[in-house]
């Protein structure tokens, strides 16, 4: 889960996250990470293995600003500005305005990426800890879509544009998504980059404010709005008289206009509109050695995803890059659509948490407890689909959480915790969608039986803070059941038709150690390494992508996919006030992209670093500064994520002993120096 200033980022049907649209790290204050667990007044619903919470920095009391220009490969051009009012006459308020451009081409392919990012926060305080903000941040990105790969693409043709499709010599079906020429001729590229754009705004508005209510009794309370409008674009080759309405065979026309029996490239772009109200509240009352908080995470959210055709300009580029305009309307007077459906997600979370502080402070106790309630209230509207129009989905789980710190000293702490968290169902698993063949249906079929994702999490450790040395210890043990993956689904009847759906990946049990330690500075050096090895097993015999009868792999006991066994991290920094730079090394091992271990990322080592100077200040200028970054020095090409995984991706024998033909899993392709 991630969360800015008390509000939710991820996306409420899919739980995306797309940290280019969230905030300018200028005006970043601190980011916390709580890894296995999130915190019980934490508003997400996809945070099984922990969450980040990052916050914005407070306006400055004095007035001022502060801009910055950067410049790098691949035409990357950026200009920031923010401008502080300071203390507003005896009001108590202040805020910061600021704005940023960016510009750049994409560093595999034709194509470019533009964003404007706008953000703003008010602060006003009063009394006693009294506190009143507002935040408001706004996104408009646009930018083109980057394929992924099949591991036979990425090793006949590397970090290039995918060419020509490769057939996998292992049985694998070929993918002409991931595998095909990008020809530039539009009149027969459904592959074409124009066509593949993907615009997107999002705005961000919240209102974190706490009060002191007095007797010790405090309110925090936090209501936010989430709005989010654009999509993914796509073309295809259709023959618009032959299109489906459900069941029905029909014709369509486009401005009144056919093509004839002819194929012709349409836009078929995913697009998504979001209206994301809700409200955080949490009372804490403090006495003593004891600390109870008591709250309530509502939400509300509003979610229409459409995927309508509609008509290319003669350069390949979309009538309209949102597909509101030259729709193909079908014989019967509806608009075609690849999908159309609307989605309540209604969220009702109380929540209740005491902190008691034992032996003049030594140990903590904290204990807690969230109910969590989820209902997807949806609607199919197009027609014959396996559910019917009307789909309604509840979950409910109790989260308990407890966790212990011991200090043995001044130095050295011990720590014990235990939580509970889980992970519904992404909502596109509600709905049939896609093309509609005789006798099967929809290509994109429902999976309105999933379970949610459920995890116990245990951790034990031990930390050390010297006036030299930090450092630290952590054993860690979760238990997944109900695993949910996302999974790469080719049309077998269309080899260029795919979609992403959530699959219950049975139950996991991982095992693991974290260890850091880095040093204060010395002679303005400081040196970190951190180590992790993680024993990550699937518990449960998986289904494969198979038609007619179900036949289940024998995967249980092997290791989980996406999961590295090792990683390491190794950083230097070094800062004399004026002059300062770094160095950081990050070593991740290899990992596995299906259940059935037969198919992997490899290994990779991504080097950085980073050289400047802060020049003294000079006038109104305060410490101007210059900076180079270098990033991944070694121009290493690899692959740093498996983007879509499989139950098998070589032929592979069942447990019945049937054979089962392997499907080739997706991969994202790390960028270069």
């Amino acid at each position: 889960g991630y969360t800015l200033e008390g509000f939710p980022l991820n996306d409420i049907g899919s739980y995306a996250v797309y940290p280019q649209e969230i905030v300018d790290s200028e005006n970043l204050s601190s980011i916390q990470v709580a890894q296995g667990s999130a915190d019980l007044d934490s508003p997400t619903v996809s945070a099984s293995g922990g969450v980040v919470n990052m916050y914005l920095i407070d306006p400055t009391e004095k007035m001022g600003g502060r801009a910055d220009f950067s410049y790098g490969s691949y035409n990357a051009v950026r200009g920031f500005a923010r401008f502080d009012t300071g203390l507003m006459g005896n009001s108590g308020t202040r805020a910061y305005f600021s704005f940023s451009d960016t510009h750049e081409q994409m560093w595999r392919g034709p194509g470019d990426e533009s964003k404007l990012h706008g953000e703003m926060k008010v602060v006003k305080e009063w009394g006693k800890d009294n506190r009143m903000s507002l935040v408001v941040v706004g996104n408009q990105l646009d930018n083109y879509s980057q394929p992924s790969v099949s591991m036979a693409s990425w090793n006949k043709y590397g970090i290039g544009v995918p060419g020509a499709i490769d057939g996998s010599s292992s049985g694998t079906p070929a993918n002409t998504v991931y595998n095909s020429v990008m020809t530039g001729n539009p009149k027969v590229d459904q592959y074409y980059y124009k066509n593949r754009i993907n615009p997107f705004t999002n705005i961000y508005i919240s209102a974190p404010s706490h009060f002191n209510l007095g007797s010790h009794l405090s309110l925090t309370e936090t209501p936010y709005f989430w709005y989010g409008y654009g999509n993914g674009g796509g073309a295809y080759s259709e023959n618009m008289t032959k299109m489906s309405y459900g069941s029905q065979t029909m014709s369509g026309t486009i401005n009144g206009q056919s093509a004839g029996n002819t194929n012709v490239v349409l836009y078929n772009p995913s697009i998504t509109r979001t209206y994301r109200p809700g409200a955080v509240t949490k009372l804490t009352w403090t006495s003593g050695i004891n600390r109870l908080m008591v709250g309530y995470w509502f939400e509300y959210s509003y979610q229409r995803q459409t995927s309508p055709y509609s008509a290319l300009n003669a350069d390949g580029t979309p009538v309209n890059e949102y597909g509101d305009g030259a729709n193909l309307i079908l014989a019967n007077g509806q608009v075609a659509q690849y999908r159309d459906t609307l989605t309540r997600t209604i969220i009702n979370t109380p929540f209740i948490g005491d902190s008691i502080s034992l032996f003049h402070n030594r140990l903590t106790i904290d204990a807690g407890l969230k109910y969590s309630i989820i209902t997807r209230d949806g609607r199919n509207y197009l027609p014959d689909t396996s559910t019917g129009t009307v789909i309604n989905q509840t979950y409910r789980e109790a989260l308990p959480t407890m966790a212990f710190r011991y200090k043995v000293d001044s130095r050295n702490q011990l720590f014990f915790s235990v939580a509970t968290n889980y992970r519904v169902p992404m909502n596109s698993s509600l709905y049939d969608s896609g093309a509609y063949y005789s006798g099967s249906g929809y290509s994109n079929h429902a999976a309105t039986g999933l379970k949610p994702e459920v995890s116990i999490s245990e951790e034990f450790g031990w930390r050390y803070q010297g006036k030299l040395i930090n450092t630290s210890l952590t054993y860690f043990h979760y238990n997944f059941t109900n695993r949910l993956f996302t999974r790469t689904i080719v049309d077998p009847h269309n080899m260029g038709d795919y979609y992403t759906t959530s699959i219950n990946g049975g139950g996991e049990t991982t095992n693991g150690v974290d260890f850091e330690i880095g040093t204060r500075p010395i002679y303005n050096i400081r040196p970190y390494f951190s180590a992790e090895y993680i024993d990550a097993r699937t518990d449960s015999n998986l289904a494969a992508q198979t038609s007619g009868v179900s036949a289940f792999m024998p995967t249980k006991g092997k290791f989980a996919p996406q999961t590295p066994r090792y990683q390491f991290g190794f950083g230097l920094d070094y800062d004399n006030g004026g002059i300062f730079g770094n160095f950081s090394l990050k070593y991740v091992a290899k990992q596995y992209s299906t259940f059935m271990n037969d198919e992997a990322v490899p290994a990779y080592v991504r080097m950085n670093i980073g050289v400047g100077y802060r020049f003294k200040s000079w006038g109104l200028f305060k410490s101007p500064t210059i900076k180079l970054n270098l990033s991944n020095i070694t121009n290493n090409h690899y692959l740093n994520y498996a983007s879509g995984i499989e139950t098998n991706a070589q032929t592979a024998t069942a447990i019945n002993g049937q054979s089962v033909k392997g499907y080739a899993p997706t991969y994202g392709i790390a960028s270069p120096f």
